[in-house]
């Protein structure tokens, strides 16, 4: 390595990590939150007992959603959420943007986690929380649920390490996340190389401090199931 090409990979390294720390981990975290909300009411929408006209239209609705997020690249979705909607008089600031576009994205595909789950607990453990009382929501709640999310744990660490790496995505919208930071040092030298490399590192080195944690998380709800 050449000393030029040193001292572009030292000048990239502390502001890419930085990023990575303030935008991209955080950009990640709560588009990961609102999307678990937004997966847990679809979900619940998908499992519940067909109740009326009202439930029907509220089915397809979420059906639909899912469909269309599962059916089309987030990178689109990110660039209809900034770059489309304001055609229609909606404008976004970039970082809204992308928790929106993340967000559901998020959204769609967790749902399908978690309805596999609430369905993977036996239906005798319904049955036991109606007979003793207890409503629908009652019985999802304190039966239902605390078995489903030992299930739901694991795909949906996955999945939020996946978000994390996602979030490169967000450079698209002009939000300075580390691989935009990246883009930035690399378009000073047009040295793509070295840089690019660097900024996968960085990412491995975050997704790997993420796999520790949810190693652990693994461990500990394992141990609770055992007991």
């Amino acid at each position: 390595m050449t000393g030029a090409r040193a001292e572009l990979v030292m000048s990239a390294f502390w502001p890419m990590v930085k990023a990575g720390v303030l935008i991209s981990f955080p950009l990640a975290a709560a588009s990961f939150a609102v999307g678990m909300l937004i997966a847990l009411a679809v979900a619940l929408v998908r499992v519940s007992p067909a109740r009326g006209w009202v439930q029907a239209v509220l089915l397809r609705l979420v059906k639909a959603y899912v469909s269309m997020i599962r059916g089309t690249p987030l990178l689109v979705q990110i660039s209809i959420v900034f770059y489309g909607l304001p055609a229609i008089g909606i404008f976004i600031d970039p970082i809204p943007a992308a928790i929106i576009g993340f967000s559901l994205n998020t959204g769609a595909y967790a749902s399908e986690t978690i309805r596999a789950a609430i369905l993977s607990v036996p239906k005798g453990q319904w049955e036991a929380g109606f007979s003793i009382g207890m409503s629908y929501m009652q019985t999802f709640r304190r039966i239902i649920a605390p078995q489903a999310f030992r299930v739901a744990v694991p795909p949906l660490s996955n999945d939020f390490i996946g978000l994390f790496k996602n979030t490169s995505l967000a450079s698209v919208v002009t939000v300075t996340e580390l691989f935009r930071v990246a883009q930035q040092y690399a378009n000073l030298s047009y040295d793509f190389l070295p840089v690019y490399i660097e900024a996968g590192v960085i990412y491995w080195c975050f997704c790997a401090v993420l796999f520790m944690v949810q190693a652990r998380i693994e461990r500990r709800f394992n141990r609770h199931a055992v007991k």
